[in-house]
């Protein structure tokens, strides 16, 4: 090997001179702005020389915030005044309901009480009339003993009625009943007042009659006393106000319950003439 020939070199290659330089200025600049930074800085900073205080309330605000604080308590007695209106209507509910409950349970008992007042009195006047017809009676039958023709003519007689179809069947009902105590407001079957003896006879054939003497005394036509039929219903008094009331059988004479004494007789017509008939068959 020639001594001058190349002989390889050791050494690391030299970086590229360019990309060199670029690193340098980088880090130069770098460096420079960071020595400019801290020169700057302690001599730009000035020392605390006083305390900051805190911005103070404005009036406005002041205002704002009493004003939501009266709304926030009016609220709440708004709700409280609630509270007691509906606690109050609550109890004027049950108040008017109570009174109300009151109001018709007195209702009712005056309504009954005048009921039963009606009725005494209605008892009592019939009990009058009885009494009054009693006594006529007795007067009658006393006037009559002096007489063989007064005596023939109140007495019960066997007369066999006449009547025939519906009228026969309310005429054999009633004579079935004769000898049956007389009680205020009987209607059978073994005691009877007048009203309820003609009232049941009539049933017996399909037909309902009012309960009282003065309801059946309007209860059908009203026919004239000379012209009775068998069937045809006595009444004693005015029609409407009728007291008393019986059956006509024929042949002049009546069944009817007649009074306690009495009880349910068949009698002449003359032993207590009529007022009025009606006839309903």
């Amino acid at each position: 090997m020639s001594h001058t020939a190349l002989i390889p070199s050791h050494r690391k290659p030299r970086r590229n001179a360019s990309k060199t330089a670029l690193r340098a200025g980088v880090a130069g600049g770098v460096l420079s702005t960071i020595a400019v930074a801290g020169a700057a800085g302690p001599a730009q900073a000035e020392p605390v020389t006083q305390t900051i205080e805190m911005p103070t309330i404005t009036a406005g605000v002041s205002t704002t915030v009493a004003a939501s604080a009266e709304a926030t308590q009016q609220v709440a007695l708004d709700l409280e005044t609630q509270a007691h209106e509906e606690a109050a209507a609550t109890t004027a509910a049950k108040d008017a309901k109570k009174a109300k409950a009151e109001a018709v349970r007195k209702a009712e008992a005056k309504k009954k009480a005048e009921a039963k007042a009606k009725a005494e009195a209605e008892a009592k006047a019939e009990a009058a009339e009885r009494a009054s017809r009693s006594a006529e009676r007795t007067t009658l039958s006393t006037s009559s003993g002096s007489s063989s023709s007064g005596s023939s003519s109140t007495s019960t007689t066997s007369y066999s009625s006449t009547a025939t179809g519906t009228a026969a069947s309310v005429v054999a009902f009633a004579q079935a009943q004769i000898g049956d105590a007389y009680v205020s407001g009987g209607t059978g079957p073994n005691s009877w007042d007048c009203s309820g003896l003609v009232q049941a006879a009539f049933r017996t054939v399909g037909v309902d009659l009012p309960r009282v003497s003065q309801s059946q005394s309007t209860a059908g036509t009203q026919v004239s006393l000379s012209n009775l039929q068998p069937g045809d219903i006595l009444y004693w008094g005015g029609a409407g106000s009728a007291y008393h009331v019986g059956i006509y059988v024929g042949g002049g004479q009546f069944v009817g319950a007649q009074n306690s004494s009495t009880g349910v007789v068949q009698k002449s017509l003359d032993y207590d003439p009529p007022s009025g008939a009606v006839r309903v068959l």
